[in-house]
This record gives C-alpha cells, sequence and structure tokens, in this order.
C-alpha cells in the first residue's frame, strides 16, 4: 500500500466529505477541506516539488510548521512523490517547507535546499511582502499548479516515507501503524497534536474512511465544544 494507492481509493468512494477540518482557537479561523479539495491541494504541492523544484522520490523533505492544514497538505504532497519526512536538522535535505515564523533562518539556506514559505493566512494566500530572492511563496506559486499530479517514479511500498524522532516508516509501514484511536466508517478524530511528527493522527482517518478535526493553539475550555460541534467521535491524545 502506497499514499497514492490509498487517496485514490478516497477520491472513488467518497471524494466531497470533509477530510481535514482545521481549527485556530487563538485567531478564530476554521478551514474544512473535502476529500476532493484536499487531494487538489496536494496535487498542486506535489507538482509544486516535482514539476517546479525538481525533487526526486527519495529526497528529504522537512516540514517545518506549527500544526496547520497546509501542513498535512504538504505531508501527503510528499508521501504523493516518494519524498521522506524528516528532521530539520536532517544534513541531507533537498527542501524544507516553513512558515513566517522560521523563514528568516532557511531564507539563508535557499541556495543549497529548495525552500518553501507559507504565509499561514486563510486560504493559502501569500505573505504580504515579498519573500527574500530564492525562496518560493506558496500563496504565490501552488496556484498556477494543476488539480491532478501523476508521479513519473511513483513510490512503491518498501520506500521510506518517514524518519523523525527516531522512527522510521515505509509507505506501506504508514498504514499498518494507522489505527491509533480505532476510528472506523465515517468517524471524526479531532486531535492536539501535530500530524507532521504524529503521522496516524491523518493516515487513520484516510484509511478509515473518516476525517480528521485538527485543533491548533487548543484551548481547553473549548475543546468539548468544538467536539461537540464537530461530532467528532475519537479523540488524539485520547
Amino acid at each position: 500500500m502506497t499514499f497514492p494507492a490509498v487517496l485514490a481509493a478516497r477520491l472513488r468512494t467518497d471524494p466531497g466529505r470533509p477530510l481535514v477540518t482545521f481549527y485556530d482557537h487563538d485567531t478564530g479561523e476554521r478551514v474544512e477541506l473535502s476529500v476532493t479539495t484536499w487531494a487538489n491541494w496536494v496535487a498542486k504541492a506535489s507538482s509544486l516539488l516535482v514539476d517546479e523544484l525538481g525533487l526526486e522520490r527519495g529526497d528529504r523533505i522537512a516540514i517545518d510548521l506549527p500544526p496547520h492544514w497546509l501542513g498535512t497538505v504538504f505531508l501527503g504532497a510528499a508521501w504523493n512523490c516518494g519524498l521522506v519526512v524528516a528532521e530539520p536538522d536532517d544534513g541531507d535535505l533537498a527542501a524544507v517547507v516553513c512558515g513566517p515564523g522560521s523563514l528568516a533562518e532557511w531564507a539563508g539556506r535557499s541556495t543549497e535546499l529548495a525552500v518553501l514559505a507559507c504565509a499561514l493566512l486563510p486560504l493559502g494566500v501569500r505573505f504580504a511582502e515579498p519573500v527574500p530572492a530564492g525562496v518560493t511563496d506558496v500563496g504565490v506559486d501552488i496556484w498556477s499548479q494543476p488539480d491532478a499530479f501523476q508521479a513519473w517514479d511513483p513510490p512503491r511500498g518498501d520506500d521510506l516515507a518517514f524518519d523523525l524522532r527516531g522512527r522510521t516508516l515505509s509507505q506501506a509501514g504508514l498504514w499498518s501503524e494507522a489505527a491509533v484511536t480505532g476510528l472506523v466508517g465515517d468517524g471524526r478524530l479531532l486531535a492536539v497534536a501535530d500530524p507532521v511528527t504524529e503521522p496516524a493522527i491523518l493516515c487513520e482517518p484516510l484509511l478509515a474512511g473518516g476525517s480528521l478535526v485538527l485543533v491548533a493553539r487548543a484551548e481547553p475550555e473549548r475543546l468539548e465544544a468544538t467536539y461537540v460541534a464537530e461530532h467528532a467521535t475519537a479523540r488524539f491524545p485520547a
């Protein structure tokens, strides 16, 4: 099993169902992406990584973002292209996706690796000011990419997909370790952890036919109301 195969199966069975719902309790932002919409974002990000920036299967990428729906998009795009999600301090990085908080740090390395910057503003729009030379503003360059992507060198089940915090997972291993909450059917998993470091948060709903409710900067007193409003059926952490 590979990420492209699992995503293709979801697109065949329930393309209009919500897949990722994102909350930021600090700003009040709420974004909901259906399976189709999320897959379109993943395809666009995949094309940006491969067709525009020249990344290849087996290359290593860091996703240096706070918990955010765009983090799930680039996680999916990395696996869609056969890339390995790795530590930000990995010495063999070919690319990094960063946010406003670490843009200045990564901009200085844009001559040695591809640096993609996300403004993390509503609707995935561009930075208000131009990004440093050599940095790709995701909010500018992603929109021109196609809504479908087919890798010329697609990932295989035994390809490494995740090498982070002392854990390694292959493409097939993403799914064999996905059942962290027992989510079934169209269940909804509310999570306050980061899918980039806890990939099962995304993989379990994607595989099971459910959806993820990702809450950033969660306010404990509001979590229960969010759980009820979103008809969630499981939590991570439990």
